[in-house]
């Protein structure tokens, strides 16, 4: 269930980062992006990405338990 709850989580949390990120004046010269905002957009695709694989491990581990 711990793993579960860490998926939620991530994407619970990232996302809003996410738009606070693209709210930050520091992320946009002009209409280009800066490297502030790649960085987290970076951040923020590798951490979903985790999230996403820790939710499905705990998934499958819960599931397999349940079985037995």
């Amino acid at each position: 269930m711990f793993l579960v709850a860490v998926g939620v989580w991530s994407w619970v949390i990232w996302p809003r980062f996410a738009v606070a990120i693209w709210a930050d004046p520091r992320s946009w010269h002009g209409n280009t992006p800066t490297s502030f905002l790649w960085v987290h957009a970076v951040l923020i695709v590798v951490s979903l990405a985790i999230g996403t694989a820790v939710g499905v491990l705990g998934l499958r581990g819960w599931r397999a338990a349940r079985k037995r």
